[in-house]
């Protein structure tokens, strides 16, 4: 697919997507939201991608919603007056998809799937959905130029991109509601200190850590047990019940035992690297996705 928002470059294993609208500062519209679904579906199936950096074209990551298009500046069908049970009713509707379903939400459900790892390398300002769609990525690493801020608040609007469910798990509840009552454009260092991100570099070796960081995951660990354990992680910890997880982990570790699992016992055993052959999607489980 030929993108007009987006960068899609893949080597050696871990693929860069970057928001690519510097002169706009990579501002967010509905051709991006379709393009990064596309974009990250198409990872997911790639057998060949092992992990996934977001970055951001320019001095920016992305400045938020593109707010000069005419109209609905989020795109949304106005004539429609939906309660939740047409939500519910009509969700895979494609008029309910493109006129009431939130963008950033389709975009933070698709990361939500994703089968590879998701690793945000924040070069700059990142502020409502480019704030919110980090939350559904797994590593957030951050410039010291960067701005982070929820500002829905404080130009009228409500949370969106499923970040009332993702950022009180990344941070807290209370330190979720301080940021985004307060609609403050936070610091790298104050962003860091309420844990949104792992650690602050300078500008120019932002990139660079990213990969570091992609390189060790890509090469010491095997792709399946990556893949099982993102969506293990995500979904068993907001069950009701560990009996919940440990069906789940059951059946991962049965299958999980019998392939990559018996390498990774005999590198050990014989000091050694491991050298899995697994890859992903072709030899997830049967039983993947399970919450199907």
């Amino acid at each position: 697919m030929n993108y007009t928002t987006l960068d899609y470059q893949l080597s050696d294993g871990i693929l860069t997507i970057t928001l690519n609208r510097p002169e706009h500062m990579n501002s967010f519209t509905v051709t991006m939201a379709n393009e990064l679904i596309e974009a990250i579906n198409r990872a997911s199936d790639d057998d060949d991608v092992r992990v996934i950096v977001f970055t951001g074209a320019g001095k920016a990551f992305c400045a938020g919603m593109d707010l000069t298009a005419e109209g609905n500046v989020f795109g949304l069908n106005e004539e429609l007056e939906p309660s939740l049970e047409d939500v519910d009713n009509h969700y895979d509707d494609p008029e309910y998809i493109s006129g009431v379903r939130d963008t950033g939400g389709r975009v933070t459900l698709a990361l939500y799937d994703c089968s590879k790892p998701v690793i945000a390398a924040i070069n700059g300002a990142a502020v409502g959905i480019g704030a919110t769609m980090t939350l559904a990525m797994d590593i957030r690493l951050a410039s010291s130029k960067a701005k982070i801020g929820f500002v829905f608040n404080k130009i009228g609007i409500t949370p969106e991109a499923c970040s009332t469910w993702f950022l009180p798990r990344v941070v807290g509840l209370s330190q979720a509601l301080e940021w985004t009552y307060s609609a403050e454009i936070l610091t790298a260092e104050k962003a860091k200190a309420g844990g949104l991100v792992k650690d602050i570099y300078e500008p120019e070796d932002l990139l660079e850590e990213a990969y570091k960081l992609a390189r060790h995951i890509a090469e010491n660990s095997s792709p399946v047990a990556i893949a099982m354990t993102r969506q293990m992680m995500y979904r068993n910890s907001a069950m009701p019940h560990p009996r919940d997880a440990h069906k789940v982990d059951s059946l991962a570790m049965f299958y999980a035992s019998q392939k990559d699992g018996k390498e990774g016992v005999a590198s050990f055993l014989e000091k050694r690297k491991p050298k899995f052959t697994q890859t992903v999607p072709s030899d997830l489980p049967e039983f993947y996705p399970w919450w199907e």
